[in-house]
This record gives C-alpha cells, structure tokens and sequence, in this order.
C-alpha cells in the first residue's frame, strides 16, 4: 500500500505542474462526492483566530490568505487517535509537497491542549510524526487568552474535545481545508479517508480554473487511468 501511495503521489507530481490542472472546483466536488465517502463540501467564512507557535509569533487568518490551508486539532498527549490523525496529514504532506503545490500549501495543527503543550513539546512533536516544518506548523494559544481558547475554535470548526477527569480529550477526528480567500471549503471525516483525494482538492483550490465551455479534456481520473 505505501508503495502504491507513492506511486500515486508521482503521478499526482506530473499531473498537477501548474498549467496542467484544468478542473473546476466543482468537477472535483462533484467526483469526491460520488468516490470519498468521508468527504464533506463546505462553503462558508472560516472560524477567526489568533495564536502563536513554538517561537511565540503570531499567527492569524489573515496571515494565511493566498495559501490553501490544512488545518486539524490535536493534543500532543493524546494516546490514541492523535498521533495516528498526525501520521495522516504528514503522508498528506508528503504528496503534495512532491508537486509544485509545495509553495502555495500551509498545514497546520492546532493544540487542545495549551498548558501542556510547552514550545518544546510543540517543536519536537512535528518531527517525531514526519512533518515537515518547511510548510506545517503547531499553534497554541497566545499568553494572554484563556486556556479553553482552541477548544472553542475546535467547536466553531464543528467538534468538541472535551476533558475528562484522568486529564485527556474525548474528540472525533476531522481534516479541515481552507482556501486561498479564507474560506472554508471542506472537511474530511475520520482517518479512512483517501489521503489522494484531499490532495486533488487541495490541488482545484490551489489552481481554482474553469474548464472552457465546449472544451472537454480527459478527466483527472482518465489521466491517472492512464499510467496503468
């Protein structure tokens, strides 16, 4: 299977050179709504937020426009579902980070979990999981808000993680995409998931193109059908 993922992720690599993607947003939403189960189309303001990362500087919204954003919740203490949800976006990175994609993608992981979740612990968790802080970074709050504050950005994003009394998280599992106006475009339920499909969504937000009227090229999937 990994090796079939990479595979995948080379012939993602070739097809998606920038002149190449000419597939509307809405082809690639009608395509993952018939073949990606867990795939969830979204169309509204993305929640607002402020925070920092490991070295202390600022990260808003705002900062982010003209980049596609990834964008999940995790607590780095979490002894199951975490790590594993992690695991997935850093081989969602690798793929697109293959492809000239790299440049105008931002994942981001948000921490739950602001008063354990040190600058250390923030600067060591990307490379224990293969992220590559190139185009990733983990956000906490900033010192002067209450330590809830990424719980409720959790919940306006629409999932809660709530304390339990042995100090960890009851939460669902769920990958956020962002386009380059700030705009919540998606979620991706869960870890089943095929990590190629977000990467396609990933990649119409990046080109965002129309296809001319009365011009038909061969879909995305007639091309990858191709290689084989």
């Amino acid at each position: 299977m990994a090796l079939l993922r990479l595979a995948f992720a080379l012939i993602v690599a070739a097809i998606f050179a920038p002149a190449a993607s000419a597939h509307s947003l809405k082809d690639v939403e009608t395509t993952l709504g018939d073949k990606e189960q867990f795939f969830q189309p979204i169309d509204k303001e993305a929640p607002s937020f402020t925070l920092r990362d490991a070295d202390g500087n600022t990260v808003r919204v705002a900062d982010l426009r003209g980049k596609v954003v990834v964008l999940h919740f995790i607590y780095a203490r979490c002894p199951d579902v975490c790590p594993l949800h992690a695991d997935r976006i850093a081989e969602i990175q690798a793929m697109v980070n293959k492809t000239p994609m790299k440049e105008q993608v931002q994942f981001i992981s948000v921490t739950t979990d602001p008063v354990n979740d040190t600058a250390e612990v923030l600067r060591d968790y990307g490379p224990a999981h293969g992220l590559d802080k190139v185009n990733w970074t983990f956000l906490t709050t900033t010192p002067e808000q209450p330590e809830d504050t990424t719980r409720k950005l959790a919940a306006a994003f629409g999932h809660k993680f709530t304390k339990t009394e042995d100090g960890y998280q009851m939460h669902s599992v769920v990958t956020h995409v962002i386009d380059r106006e700030g705009r919540w475009r998606a979620n991706f339920h869960g870890r089943k998931f095929e990590p190629v499909n977000l990467v396609l969504f990933v990649n119409a937000l990046v080109n965002d193109v129309q296809t001319p009227h009365g011009h038909r090229e061969r879909s995305l999937w007639e091309k990858v059908k191709a290689w084989f």
